[in-house]
């Protein structure tokens, strides 16, 4: 697509256009209200929550305390449970956009089909379902786990029963006296596993590597603390802070070998509690450090892959019908196939819908492995941020990450305002040097630590974590300082 064919007269030139209406988009929307920047919230779906909007598999919850995971802008004192459960963070997600009055901002069923930069007029151009939109700066809230991803597995295609990811969760579909293989034994299975292990007739898992599952500490949070928490803020205040602190103990605890094996007898225990077979035990037992792969919490798991009606098996490796057959041999029949496979986070969709001053896709210019200036810009993208992006993911809230991108946003916004500046643009030689130093840290973190996991992209790099403190990361991202990018007025 050519500058003249982009650069069409018939849609007024907004000022900032958010894409996704997640708890990313809309926070987004709340500060550059509070800014008095004008901006609008493009939504592809008919309601806002983003990945809590979306998935609605049996108890789906949070792996944050709830504390911390919210706006600390926005508290919540009402929390039922110290991890909240997914209706509950949805439901706070739409209240607090009314409560910010930004609900009005957002234009629902609006999905961006394509972001092409115009050099000639210097602002992008976005195609969406519903019409054209030209802006000057885009921020891309669209978020890293919303495209689930089903594995290519030979003969899925015959597969007489029902199949589904968990992410798309058909309440109607009855699972009881069902035959029911589950594939995958990550965040999502952890949950709702144990909820369906009881209703179901039979359970197979499919496991490729036993992940780490450490204890819960869940409980439920009495309305009289509710009513402490709404009376005294500060209170809930202090537990956020106590909370955060003890996350970025745990980030500081993996990078030292003894403390990650003190944490991994937590998780050896939490086995030996829920399994007394010990060939189960033997099949559940990681075999690689914890903190490689994403941690897991659950009180249940363990007892339910215990139940006599359920039996692991290895990775999945082929579909005859209805029979499925594992890696290491097993064979068993099924009526339906839940995916708990996870999404895309490597390489962020919407990057295919990203078109840069160079005319490339950018998930084209970053050939399978993602990288960013400060998790949030691209060289070949002027004008253009991008919310929890590569190299920004830690063990700790994702508001952490949100709120500190946003302030960033927000300061470079306001400064082209105040300077005259059309457009800003990535300094090559200081984003060279900040993934360089960026992927030198990531080398001796227990991330690259030799397992296979979702931070590590299609080239084996590790395209994914942030390496160092969220102290660091809110250091680095506190302002716009115009003299580390390339501006033109």
């Amino acid at each position: 697509m050519t500058d003249r064919e982009i650069a069409r007269p018939d849609a007024p030139v907004l000022d900032v256009i958010v894409v996704g209406a997640g708890f990313s988009g809309i926070g987004a929307a709340i500060k550059l209200q509070e800014a008095g920047i004008e901006f609008i919230v493009l939504e592809k779906s008919s309601e806002i929550g983003g990945v809590w909007r979306d998935n609605r598999y049996p108890d789906c919850a949070c792996d944050i305390p709830s504390p911390l995971y919210s706006y600390s802008f926005a508290p919540n004192p009402h929390w039922s449970h110290l991890f909240a459960k997914q209706a509950q963070i949805k439901a706070y997600c739409a209240e607090t956009a009314r409560k910010f009055g930004v609900i009005g901002r957002v234009r629902l069923q609006h999905e961006l089909l394509e972001a092409v930069w115009s050099k000639a007029e210097q602002i992008w151009v976005l195609q969406t379902n519903a019409g054209t939109f030209r802006a000057r700066f885009v921020v891309m809230a669209s978020g890293p786990m919303h495209v689930p991803t089903v594995p290519q597995i030979p003969g899925l295609h015959s597969f007489r029963g029902t199949y589904f990811h968990s992410s798309q969760w058909d309440p109607q579909f009855d699972l009881s006296n069902q035959r029911v293989a589950v594939v995958g034994s990550g965040a999502s299975a952890i949950q709702f596993l144990p909820l369906i292990a009881p209703q179901v007739k039979e359970l197979t898992l499919f496991q490729r590597t036993a992940p780490w599952v450490l204890p819960k500490s869940d409980f439920a949070i009495s309305p009289a603390w509710q009513r402490r928490f709404q009376n005294h803020p500060w209170l809930q205040g202090l537990l956020r802070g106590v909370l955060y602190l003890q996350f970025e103990a745990l980030n500081t605890s993996l990078k030292f070998p003894w403390l990650i094996k003190r944490l991994q007898r937590i998780g050896l225990r939490n086995i030996h509690r829920g399994v007394q077979d010990p060939d189960l035990r033997k099949q559940l037992t990681p075999n690689f450090a914890l903190g490689c792969k994403r941690i897991l919490q659950s009180n249940t798991w363990y007892r339910a892959l215990s139940r006599p009606n359920v039996r692991v098996v290895s990775g999945i490796r082929e579909i005859q019908d209805r029979l499925l057959v594992a890696t290491d041999g097993k064979r068993c029949e099924v009526d339906a196939i839940i995916f708990a496979t996870g999404f895309e986070v490597s390489v962020p969709p919407i990057a295919q819908r990203i078109i840069g001053a160079s005319g490339k896709p950018l998930a084209e210019q970053w050939n399978g492995s993602p990288q960013a200036y400060l998790g949030t810009m691209f060289e070949d993208c002027p004008n253009l941020f991008l919310t929890l992006g590569p190299n920004l993911y830690t063990f700790a809230s994702a508001f952490t990450i949100i709120e500190t991108q946003v302030k960033f946003i927000v300061s470079a916004i306001k400064t082209a305002h105040s300077r005259q500046i059309v457009s800003i643009r990535v300094n090559p030689e200081k984003s060279r040097r900040y993934n360089q130093a960026l992927q030198s840290a990531l080398a001796r973190t227990v991330w690259n630590s030799g397992c296979s996991s979702y931070f590590l992209d299609h080239n084996g790099r590790n395209s994914t974590n942030w390496p160092w403190t969220t102290f660091w990361m809110r250091a680095q991202l506190r302002r716009f300082r115009v003299g580390d990018f390339l501006t033109d007025r």
